[in-house]
């Protein structure tokens, strides 16, 4: 009885990062692109944040303590990262209840009604923020314009995303030279326009991604092929239309391409195992976004398009596992 086997689901990796290492590295990227959000958006960035940080939480303890009956793990950050990623994910101005609820849906069904940390099949954040984007569509598209402290909390106001103005000047049969106000490639690098809290600065963005990788918290692998799948497909599009379709630096740096491609995307729980999978995996994610931006009713589809390939991951995982030490010999 002294040496039992304790069983936990994968991945099994071997390494000095614990979790609770591996959740709080992860938060301290996403620092600079917090800072970002308060820059542009003010009080209700911390509003929103604090909010869904504090209910992911609460929700977390509550079910593991009375429901599943099982060791609390709040303090390993993973519920924390979640109401930050969901926090990203939603208009500054979004108010407390809509936060509440979704925080309830992202720990309560994306995560905990699988057992917990490393057995959900799907991003939590992005299921709590699809979700609310289907249940409340009109408190989830309206965007506050970034005026850093002076964005009201209440009664912001708003205006369209990027791509938003793109999708409804194409729809109304407008060309993309005749479209007004689509802020420039140099203020979409900075975070000069409205969107979610935490995808408007593709620099903040890239900081964090270079920290994670000096860290070696994530990969290159999912974020170089995600993006490049949406450059050049994009640019194809581009090239076939440039009054149609907007170039593919736009597509990278609005929406929500570089929070999902660092930050979503890589979720060690809901993405492959394996360089390969990785590849494919993002591949799909860039090839769904664009589909969905182009062609869909929607203007942004990365979170549908990680949610749609998150489904693929155990097969991702089966199709590309290395070939065992001596199989072939033995299936000789």
């Amino acid at each position: 009885m002294e040496k039992l086997l304790h069983i936990s689901p994968s991945p099994h990796i071997a390494g000095e990062y614990s979790v609770q290492k591996i959740m709080y590295g992860v938060l301290l990227a996403l620092l600079p692109a917090f800072a970002a959000s308060v820059y542009f958006f003010g009080i209700g960035a911390i509003v929103v944040t604090a909010t869904a940080v504090v209910s992911c939480v609460a929700f977390e303890y509550l079910i593991q303590k009375y429901l599943i009956k099982g060791t609390p793990t709040i303090l390993n950050g993973s519920a924390a990262l979640t109401g930050v990623l969901l926090a990203f994910n939603v208009p500054s101005n979004l108010p407390i209840l809509l936060i509440v609820i979704g925080s309830m849906v992202a720990i309560g069904i994306g995560k905990m009604s699988f057992g917990g940390l490393g057995q959900n099949p799907f991003n939590p954040a992005l299921v709590g923020r699809v979700f609310l984007l289907i249940s409340f569509p009109v408190q989830m598209t309206s965007w506050p314009l970034p005026m850093g402290f002076q964005t009201k909390y209440f009664d912001a106001i708003t205006g369209a995303t990027p791509l938003a103005l793109v999708k409804e000047g194409i729809k109304n049969g407008q060309t993309l030279s005749s479209i007004e106000n689509i802020p420039s490639h140099m203020n979409l690098f900075y975070g000069a326009m409205g969107g979610s809290i935490g995808e408007i600065c593709a620099l903040a963005l890239i900081l964090g991604f270079a920290f994670m990788l000096y860290r070696k918290i994530i990969t290159w692998h999912i974020p170089v092929f995600l993006i490049s799948t949406i450059f050049a497909f994009t640019g194809i599009m581009h090239l076939t239309n440039p009054e149609k379709y907007a170039d593919p630096l736009f597509h990278i740096l609005t929406g929500g391409v570089m929070l999902g491609a660092i930050f979503m995307a890589t979720d060690m729980v809901t993405s492959p195992m394996t360089h390969k999978g990785m590849a494919i995996f993002a591949i799909g994610i860039g090839l769904i976004t664009v589909i969905i931006r182009l062609f869909g009713a929607y203007p942004e589809g990365i979170s549908f398009a990680i949610l749609i390939m998150n489904a693929f991951v155990p097969l991702l995982n089966k199709w590309t596992k290395p070939t065992r030490f001596g199989e072939e010999v033995l299936n000789g």
